[in-house]
């Protein structure tokens, strides 16, 4: 294949390998942003299991979101092809961490395997078993948050892909039932990333053989040497988490990973966060360093295929309180101005975009909900604009960038800067979506909710899903214009020929929208996602918000 190539609504622009399925870096034309695009090749097309899992993987990958494990954006099927889009990653898997010695001190692989256990804690609760977790499957971002990724072989509750008899999985890691070919449960997982915990710590392998019979005969009946664990000055709290997880007999490791996850924390708290108590509700931020590794093709076409299913930076955030889903903050106060209720966004840092950089803003207030028709029309019968027609508490929809950005002016407000609305959006700890980081489309007006299959909310609706700053359906509605000018690729720009007369050129202004829309899946209402277009776009699915400075 000659590339650059279109696939679909993306352009794939350089091969990264693969086996039945081959991956590329690309460049979604909609979204302006990269990914990585998943395409089963010809041969894993003509075999039905092969299809059959790739299928498989693709339903479930989309289907799940956190933190800690790799996002799917889209899946489909272009040209008899079925594919997969993913989030494109930069930084190592953790086999060549480990190599590197990239991993840092044991507080940091600690946190680390906290991190899988999460992943993997999220993903037993929906009866989900991973069946391959090894070093090449845990990604570490140069943010050095963790990943788990590849759920090509995950079994789901009640779904057998395996012939009768199989083990599926990477021998040095496997567990004694899969070596045996016995029922497979959630503690075959626990079992795998007991051995890879072990050579996170040690730097080596806890088994090795020099036939598969011997590898085999090696998990069924010897224990690992603890002693490389000792020479590498583990803490024999770490050792033991190890001991337990990597027992032969299923009833005799830790049972969940749940209790790994309450080991963990209990490990970081005892051992390595400072003698000074921070109280639970006050969580401690550290800041985690970028590391220096570039794109691993190795890790997105890894050994068993590589995909992932849909984080945290840094100890703090592993440990801090969950929010209490849907609950609104008690310290906001909404002050009526012209053009629409402000809530205050208060001064200091955030994480800002999809990895989670610091940033620093000045306070600010925000607009609650969205600009309503009963606003626009007060503003269009003082200035002479259009009025907008529709119901008074939707949204009004149908402006240009321009447009609302003279109501703004008109109401002494401004619209909001990228960083500001989407610290108003997600707030301070990072998190994927006003509510928290999970997928929860009832707290949103999109294409999964029953209520917006008749078009968007009004604006005060949805109050579950209200944001740290108390702002409303930043998730879904309608998506919001902001202020940041964009100079977008020739596929944008030739994506939106029949969209607009005459024709837009990449040398007109170009502006974000954020935030999805009624029309559109959950999974592009994240936060630190953006849309780019052409500022005299129009359309019913696209409105705006307005925030104000202090004087």
């Amino acid at each position: 294949m000659q590339l650059p190539v279109r696939f679909a609504r993306y352009e794939l622009q350089e091969f990264l390998g693969g086996g039945m399925s081959h991956v590329y870096r690309a460049v979604d034309t909609v979204m302006g942003r990269a990914v990585a695009v998943k395409i089963l090749t010809e041969q894993g097309i003509r075999d039905e299991e092969a299809k059959q899992r790739f299928l498989h993987e693709a339903r479930m990958s989309g289907s799940i979101q956190h933190d800690n494990i790799v996002t799917v954006h889209d899946y489909g099927e272009e040209q008899g092809y079925p594919f997969m889009v993913l989030e494109f990653l930069r930084g190592e898997d953790l086999r060549e961490a480990i190599r590197k010695g990239h991993t840092g001190d044991n507080a940091n692989k600690v946190r680390i395997a906290l991190e899988v256990a999460q992943a993997l804690a999220f993903v037993h609760q929906r009866n989900i078993i991973h069946r391959d977790i090894k070093p090449e499957n845990i990604y570490i971002e140069q943010s050095g948050r963790a990943k788990l990724m590849d759920f090509g072989i995950a079994k789901a509750e009640g779904l057998n892909l395996t012939k009768t008899g199989n083990s599926m999985g990477t021998p040095f890691y496997m567990a004694p039932e899969q070596v045996m070919g016995t029922n497979i449960t959630a503690l075959a997982d626990i079992y795998s990333y007991g051995m890879v915990l072990y050579e996170l710590f040690a730097g080596v392998k806890p088994v090795n053989g020099d036939t598969l019979q011997r590898l085999f005969y090696i998990i069924l009946h010897e224990t690992p040497d603890l002693q490389p664990l000792i020479a590498k000055g583990t803490p024999q709290p770490v050792i033991d988490l190890i001991q337990r997880c990597i027992a032969k007999k299923p009833e005799e490791r830790l049972q969940s990973f749940g209790a790994v996850v309450e080991v963990l924390k209990g490990i970081l708290a005892g051992a390595y966060q400072p003698p000074a108590p921070v109280p639970a509700s006050r969580p401690q931020a550290a800041e985690s360093g970028a590391g220096d590794g570039g794109l691993k093709i190795g890790l997105i076409a890894g050994a068993i295929g590589l995909v992932l299913i849909v984080g945290a930076v840094g100890v703090w955030y592993a440990l801090r309180p969950k929010p209490v889903v849907g609950t609104p903050p008690t310290t906001k106060v909404e002050t009526p101005v012209r053009g629409g209720a402000v809530v205050p966004v208060p001064a200091g840092d955030f994480q800002f975009g999809s990895n989670k950089s610091r940033v620093t803003l000045a306070e600010f207030s925000i607009d609650r909900t969205e600009v309503s028709n009963r606003a626009y029309a007060e503003f269009a019968q003082a200035t002479g604009a259009p009025v907008p027609t529709g119901t008074p508490e939707l949204p009004v929809v149908n402006v240009t960038f321009d447009q609302a950005k003279s109501f703004c002016a008109w109401a002494g407000k401004q619209l909001p800067s990228e960083l500001q609305w989407e610290k108003a959006a997600r707030g301070t700890d990072g998190r994927s979506y006003p509510w928290g980081s999970e997928m929860k489309a009832e707290f949103a007006a999109v294409k999964e909710n029953p209520l917006a299959a008749n078009g968007p909310l009004a604006v005060g609706s949805l109050t579950a899903g209200q944001s740290p700053s108390a702002a409303l359906n930043m998730a879904g509605n309608v998506w919001e214009w902001v202020e940041k000018p964009h100079t977008p690729s020739a596929l944008a720009v030739e994506s939106l020929q029949g969209a607009l007369k005459p024709p837009p050129t990449a040398a007109e202004p170009w502006h974000y929208i954020k935030g999805g829309s009624f029309d559109r899946g959950i999974a592009e209402a994240l936060s630190f996602e953006f849309v780019s277009l052409p500022a005299r776009f129009v359309s019913p699915n696209i409105g705006f918000r307005c925030v104000l400075l202090p004087k």
